[in-house]
């Protein structure tokens, strides 16, 4: 099971918004200067050409929720590019985080206010990309994609109002996925640890042979299908949304309905307990302390096990996450952006681009505060990542997510959530034996459909 990837509805609608209000990116205005959403900007912000200028004068940098764990390492960040640059200066400022992020920040780029670098995610990307209030790294350096896993560059792009793929983000920090289980548990049912599935479906397989030999004494995962969709089926190659993402995909592919079948099967079965249908909880709590086999597929969840459950950490194992017909893993990385906005764009570029070099991201990867792991090329090579020892469930894990990271791509699907729980609330009828999984999976379609239409 992988981390859910909630998207923020207050996102979604903020993109119809701002659709409907016609922003967009331009070259011209009515009085003949250049805009980037309703805002009057420097010419060489918007359009096709590189941007050119002095790195100098001040500029504003957000990051979200770090200042209080962080504020030595990025004050010191700050203070080598302004060493670096002389003439430039750095405010720093930091975001709480909470549930109106996206919509404040789309409100201060409408007031032309947005800070000149930001620190956002893919809700965010999404909504300000569309209203053209990003520069277009990609085409205003073209160099930018240097440091960067190419696979990640690739599919770290959003669509501008026009529909066009655009890199309006650099790759910052990102998680991982991986496996984390109970090897006492898989052993009792005769699943070798040491040889994780391939395939969703193989895991299933795996869940069913644990809940035959636990019977009732613990379970394989949790139930709520909330935490696996639309992971899973980004995992299986399953397309959730159409290409231009005005309609859903998923009930064409009848892997899906052998998906929730799968789901059902083993929900009835035992393999998950009845009470986690619609719960809230994760799988964190109760796999440390013995009640499931399987465990959170977040790194730091290791960490946290090993910090609270030694006993349980020593029969911690860890694995591959399922490629599956995929072929490779998807990550959901926190980006670096700068403000089409910006008075001082090269600067706050120039800044963005040191922020995220390889120097600067592995040294944060090594802080002992976080489990994090890096986008660029260079760092993912480091020892720190690379020369894990022994048989030590939280070194072998950031190895392993490592080495993963090297073919990842940026997570690409993005739904909001009210039509994430049209779905799941299906799956779920399917799963409770109230509703064919085909029937389930045509009815959850349609619905998700109806919102998608709502939503223009």
């Amino acid at each position: 099971m992988r981390a859910r990837r909630l998207t923020g509805s207050l996102a979604w609608l903020v993109v119809v918004t701002l659709t409907a209000a016609g922003c967009g990116l331009s070259g011209g205005s009515d009085d003949g200067g250049a805009t980037a959403g309703g805002c009057k900007v420097n010419e060489g912000n918007v359009g096709s050409g590189k941007l050119t200028g002095d790195v100098k004068g001040k500029i504003t940098f957000q990051t979200t929720n770090l200042k209080k764990d962080f504020g030595g390492f990025f004050n010191g960040v700050i203070k080598d590019f302004e060493k670096a640059n002389p003439g430039t200066s750095v405010k720093w400022i930091d975001d709480p985080g909470d549930n109106t992020f996206t919509q404040r920040t789309v409100a201060d780029a409408q007031g032309c206010t947005m800070p000149d670098v930001i620190n956002i995610d893919a809700p965010t990307a999404t909504a300000l990309t569309k209203a053209g209030y990003l520069l277009n790294v990609g085409v205003k350096d073209p160099d930018a994609a240097k440091p960067f896993v190419p696979a990640f560059w690739k599919s770290s792009t959003y669509k501008d109002a026009s529909g066009k793929a655009a890199h309006t983000v650099l790759p910052w920090y990102t998680g991982g996925v991986l496996l984390t289980y109970n090897t006492d548990m898989l052993k009792k049912a005769g699943i070798d640890p040491a040889k994780p599935p391939k395939t969703m479906f193989g895991l299933f397989a795996d869940y069913e042979k644990i809940a035959k030999s636990a019977k009732g004494k613990y379970f394989a995962t949790m139930a709520n299908p909330i935490w696996r969709i639309p992971a899973d089926w980004d995992q299986m190659n399953i397309k959730t949304l159409s290409a231009d993402g005005k309609s859903t995909a998923f009930a064409d592919d009848p892997r899906t309905a052998q998906w929730v079948a799968w789901m059902a099967k083993l929900y009835k079965e035992g393999a998950m307990p009845k009470d986690s249908l619609s719960s809230s909880n994760d799988p964190s709590t109760p796999y440390s302390q013995g009640q499931v086999a399987y465990g959170s597929t977040n790194p730091s969840f290791v960490r946290f096990v090993k910090q609270n459950s030694p006993s349980v950490y020593a029969k911690t194992g860890v694995g591959q996450q399922p490629f599956d017909a995929l072929g490779h893993t998807t990550a959901a990385p926190q980006y670096i952006s700068v403000a089409a906005t910006s008075k001082h764009a090269p600067t706050a570029l120039a800044f963005a681009k040191f922020l995220t070099n390889a120097e600067n991201q592995t040294a944060w990867c090594k802080d002992p505060k976080v489990v994090i792991f890096p986008t660029t090329t260079t760092s993912l090579d480091d020892p720190f990542f690379q020369n894990a020892t022994g048989s030590d469930p939280f070194s072998q894990a950031r190895k392993l997510v490592a080495e993963q990271l090297k073919t990842t791509t940026a997570y690409q699907t993005n739904v909001s959530p009210a039509v994430q729980k049209a779905i799941v609330s299906q799956v779920q009828l399917a799963m409770q034996g109230k509703k064919s999984p085909e029937q389930a999976v045509k009815d959850a379609q349609e619905k998700a459909d109806e919102l998608l239409k709502q939503a223009g």
